[in-house]
């Protein structure tokens, strides 16, 4: 149903073209809508996952920002929790009314880039229906490579996850033997596999994502599908995150060099990054002046 902006008659839209993509999952449900056709072939896309202290959220806040990418659409599912707002990236006060909802879609074309920007959590036992549709697309539009950002619980570290950086990747084998080399050369070592069942079969070594959301459940599937997937994570704890998605996105760029450093800025790398104006307020407006 059409409904038009603050309460006003609804226009007359006969003769009108209406151009929108409406991709299909197996099961026949659409779940991807974008106003125009779009082909992502030979294209990155970067999703976020949903997890501790939403560093890949923020991450891909600063990407989104800093290379001004345009949203092409959104991801039409009923498996995360509905919210909207205004647009977090505003520039001005035009721009700044428009709204935003829980998931939507943003491309930069020069990059090969596209982006699935999430916003809400996962409705109770929704996820892995998300995941399917998640993949569904991915397959039908054939990107290059799928790169997701995510997180894990760093007291949940084992004593050989201590040493060193923080940062972790993990490959899946369809892209394995096109970037393995690359991987291994960046500031991130590849994760760890720990027991299973610790003190009971130290043999048996599985992949633990701990607050890591969707990220093992994505990998897993998309090892089982041939999808050429690689995740980037960084340990951490909640609080005051912008420093690791600062991390996180840094370790983005060593891999698929989106950015870099503004002239005449400092040589800090997350000097390259432009934070999005919806940052301003992440940890709510200040304190009142009426307490002191």
């Amino acid at each position: 149903m059409f409904v038009a902006c603050q309460g006003r008659a609804p226009p007359d839209l006969k003769g009108f073209t209406l151009l929108m993509t409406g991709c299909q999952s197996q099961k026949g449900s659409k779940f991807w809508k974008g106003c125009v056709h779009f082909s992502f072939r030979m294209t990155a896309l970067l999703p976020p996952a949903v997890s501790v202290g939403n560093v890949g959220q923020l991450a891909v806040d600063l990407v989104i920002c800093t290379l001004g990418m345009s949203k092409i659409g959104y991801f039409y599912t009923d498996c995360l929790v509905p919210m909207i707002g205004n647009n977090p990236y505003a520039t001005t006060e035009e721009n700044a009314a428009e709204l935003c909802i829980n998931s939507e879609v943003y491309s930069v074309p020069s990059k090969k880039l596209v982006v699935l920007q999430i916003r809400s959590p996962f409705i109770k036992n929704k996820y892995r229906t998300f995941c399917q549709k998640l993949l569904s697309w991915v397959k039908i539009c054939g990107f290059a490579k799928i790169a997701v950002l995510s997180s894990s619980y760093a007291y949940r570290c084992n004593d050989q996850q201590l040493h060193g950086t923080s940062l972790r990747y993990l490959l899946s084998p369809a892209i394995e033997k096109t970037c393995g080399s690359i991987m291994e050369k960046l500031s991130g070592r590849e994760l760890e596999r720990v027991a299973a069942f610790p003190g009971v079969n130290d043999d048996e070594k599985v992949f633990h994502i701990p607050g890591g959301g969707i990220t093992k459940v994505l990998f897993t599937e998309s090892c089982s599908k041939g999808i050429p997937m690689a995740v980037l994570l960084k340990f951490c704890s909640e609080g005051d995150n912008i420093p690791d998605a600062f991390a996180l996105a840094d370790y983005l760029n060593e891999w698929l060099k989106l950015t870099e450093n503004q002239a005449g800025s400092c040589s800090l790398q997350s000097s390259r990054w432009k934070i999005p104006s919806s940052w301003k307020l992440l940890f709510g407006s200040g304190l009142p002046p009426a307490l002191f």
